[in-house]
């Protein structure tokens, strides 16, 4: 059996909870507004692909690994 690479761990009011491996992250909805009004079965339907790209492709949303470990480097919002 292979490990789990990413999965959604928590879906809150304030954001989502993403496990990616070995590490959590959270993304709140303020910087990743994209999720805010999105079902729980699209949130959770990610795929990681490539060792660095995560992927929802019900929402079309695609984001680098390196843009959760180094939020500062990326200045592009949701708008």
């Amino acid at each position: 059996m292979s490990p789990t690479l990413v999965s959604v761990e928590n879906i809150t009011p304030l954001g989502i909870w993403l496990f990616v491996k070995d590490k959590e992250y959270f993304l709140n909805y303020t910087d990743y507004a994209y999720f805010k009004e999105q079902t729980l079965s699209s949130i959770q339907n990610v795929k990681f692909l490539h060792g660095f790209h995560l992927y929802w492709p019900e929402l079309d949303v695609d984001l680098e690994l390196d843009n959760l470990k180094n939020p500062e480097k990326y200045s592009l919002k949701f708008k």
